[in-house]
This record gives structure tokens, C-alpha cells and sequence, in this order.
């Protein structure tokens, strides 16, 4: 009788085991703690809801989706160590990373480990660039790149804002200088030259300084690649010396962190963001239920909402989920369905066919203004 129970147990255990090995597991990498562990929780809300409703329809291939959540707080070495961590746990997917500097170095150890990552946040056109330069398939992002960004908003400060004096302001990250040099080429391009361009060191509190020379500079437009905390105290300390300008800012402040920094300082401060996705019809369903748990699906939610997606339909168009094969599908030029619309990859893994709106804020909330 002891036999047979210690047998009967040890195949429960191995079937225990072989039903958890059919788990497909998919890593969330980003900010969760830390000054941006806003994206981190847009990131892990996106995801988790994305695998919720995959699962609920039978999953992927009849496997069920399930998530690892990893902490690299945007960070550039953390992000190598969770990518480290990711790779020897086997897991063959990654959600993430959120900033540029954190998702180059960290694609690195993917492509190394066979990895496929792809990125819903990260914007720096060197994390593709280099990867199809070294020949690794399996760095993507589904996301835009910051010289479409750039392409976009510059010749429009040019246009908008002919004859005034415009400063180009940075926090030195990839993604923060990579986006403020794609904005201020296409905008000499088109006709307007800066009167002051330089970079701040991101973490400070007293930006007391760099107002001064603004304000002595007669700075009319602000146009500053960084992240909210910092955006958010430049403007508060030029309300506090009196001294008004227009900021215009990327994407990173789709959040309302931005507001709780700056207060009634950031009123009309304008930023750029890929077409609302919230918007979309496609997105209808998740929003209500992520909305429902009373989250609001803004800023990257959408997108690393999407990312899983995309996972799913790669490893049922390959029919594998070697991730090699998947990067290969996902790069067919077959159509995508997310909740940010119908998306197709180039050959260097990143979107095509980016489209933008220019948002403001206003008393606390903002909205679309132009395209």
C-alpha cells in the first residue's frame, strides 16, 4: 500500500509538472519600482489584462499565457541583470524594456540567448538599427521610433512657431537626447534654429539655473526630451520666478505623474503621442475592462497590451514557440490584430506607418488638438 501511494504520488508530481511545462510564459520588463513606475504599471496592467483575455478564449494553441513581472526600474545595468535572469529562467519572450537605455543593452543578452523582445515604449532608432546591423532578428518594438517622431513634430515647431525663440533641452539618456536631436534636426531643417540646445542631469530638484538662462536667452517655446519628474519641477520653478514659455514634450508624459508634479504650472504644455489608442475600436472592450478595475488604460498600457498579442498570433503563425520562427511570422508582412489597430513589422522589427497626435494639457487631463 506505501509503495503504491509513494508511486501514485511521485506521477501526480510529474504530471503536476508536465501541465505547468505547457504554460507559455511571457516576461513583463520595465520600471516597476522607481520615479517612472508609472510605465512599469501601465506595462504589468497592459499585459496582464492582454493575457486574461487570451486565456479566457483557450489561450494560445491551447496553452495558457502566464506572466513573470521584472523590475529593471530604467535602469541601464539592471536591465542587463534582469534580462540575465529572464534568459537562464528559459523564458523566450519578453514584454519590455520600457526606456532606450535600459532595452539596448538589455537586447544584447536576448540576442545572445535566442530571445525574442519586443518593446512597447522604447523609441531610440539605435535599439533596431543595431540589432539588423548585427544581424539579430529578435529585437523588435511595437512601437514608434523617435526619427518618425521627429519627422513629425519639428517641421510643425518650425511652422507653428516661425520668428520665436525656441531652446532644445534633453536629460542626456538615449531616449531623452535621442528623440531631442530627431526633433531639432527635422526642425532646422524646415527653417527654425534654436538659440540654446544642451542637456540636464536628470534626479536634481532645483532647476533654478537653467530658468535663469531661459529666461535670459527670451526663450519663447521649450522643446525638452526627458521624462515627467523633471519636466514637471522646470515648470513649476518658472511660475515661481515669474516666467512663462510653451513646452512641448515626446510621449513620455501620457501619464497623470505629469500633472502631479507640475500642478497648474503644465497648463498647455503640449506633447506628441502615437494616435490615441484608447480611441480606437479595436481597443473598446480591453478599455472598459481594464477601466472597470479602475485603472485608466492611457500612456503604454495599450501597447504592452498589444505586444502580447502579438506574441499569441506569432506562435500560432508559426506554428512553434521557438522564438526565432515567431520574430520570422510576426515579420511576413501579414496584418496583426492588437488593440492599437492592424500592425505590420519591416524587416528590422519595427512598425510601419506611425501615426501621431499633438495633446495638451488642461486642468489635469489632455487631449488631442491636431494631427
Amino acid at each position: 500500500m506505501r509503495r503504491i501511494l509513494i508511486i501514485g504520488t511521485a506521477l501526480g508530481l510529474l504530471m503536476g509538472t508536465a501541465a505547468r511545462a505547457e504554460d507559455l510564459t511571457f516576461a513583463v520588463a520595465g520600471p516597476l519600482t522607481g520615479p517612472l513606475a508609472t510605465i512599469g504599471d501601465q506595462f504589468k496592467q497592459g499585459a496582464q489584462a492582454a493575457a486574461d483575455a487570451i486565456n479566457a478564449k483557450g489561450g494560445v494553441m491551447g496553452r495558457q499565457i502566464k506572466l513573470q513581472f521584472e523590475d529593471d526600474q530604467c535602469d541601464p545595468k539592471q536591465a542587463v541583470s534582469v534580462a540575465n535572469r529572464i534568459a537562464a529562467a528559459g523564458i523566450k519572450f519578453v514584454d519590455g524594456h520600457a526606456c532606450s537605455g535600459s532595452s539596448i543593452p538589455a537586447s544584447a543578452v536576448y540576442a545572445e540567448n535566442g530571445t525574442l523582445m519586443m518593446s512597447p515604449a522604447s523609441s531610440n532608432p539605435v535599439m533596431t538599427d543595431d540589432a539588423a546591423a548585427k544581424g539579430w532578428t529578435n529585437i523588435m518594438r511595437l512601437y514608434t521610433r523617435d526619427d518618425a517622431q521627429g519627422a513629425f513634430i519639428g517641421p510643425w515647431i518650425a511652422k507653428e512657431y516661425a520668428g520665436k525663440n525656441v531652446a532644445v533641452l534633453h536629460d542626456k539618456t538615449a531616449y531623452g537626447q535621442g528623440v531631442a536631436d530627431a526633433v531639432r534636426t527635422t526642425m532646422n531643417a524646415s527653417g527654425l534654429k534654436e538659440v540654446l540646445a544642451e542637456g540636464i542631469n536628470a534626479g536634481e530638484k532645483d532647476y533654478n539655473a537653467l530658468v535663469t538662462k531661459l529666461k535670459d536667452a527670451k526663450v519663447d517655446v521649450v522643446y525638452f526630451g526627458g521624462y515627467h519628474p523633471e519636466a514637471g519641477l522646470i515648470l513649476r520653478q518658472a511660475t515661481e520666478q515669474g516666467y512663462k514659455f510653451q513646452l512641448i514634450m515626446p510621449d513620455s508624459i501620457a501619464s497623470p505623474e505629469f500633472w502631479q508634479v507640475a500642478g497648474p504650472a503644465g497648463e498647455g504644455t503640449l506633447f506628441v503621442f502615437p494616435s490615441d489608442p484608447q480611441a480606437k475600436p479595436e481597443a473598446k472592450e480591453a478599455v472598459e475592462k481594464i477601466s472597470a478595475g479602475g485603472f485608466k488604460p492611457e500612456g503604454f498600457t495599450l501597447f504592452s497590451y498589444a505586444v502580447i498579442q502579438a506574441f499569441a498570433q506569432g506562435v500560432e503563425r508559426a506554428g512553434s514557440d521557438d522564438p526565432t520562427e515567431v520574430a520570422k511570422a510576426l515579420k511576413d508582412g501579414k496584418p496583426i490584430d492588437t488593440v492599437v489597430g492592424t500592425v505590420t513589422f519591416d524587416e528590422k522589427g519595427d512598425l510601419k506607418n506611425a501615426s501621431y497626435d499633438i495633446n495638451r494639457w488642461s486642468n489635469g487631463t489632455y487631449a488631442p488638438i491636431a494631427k
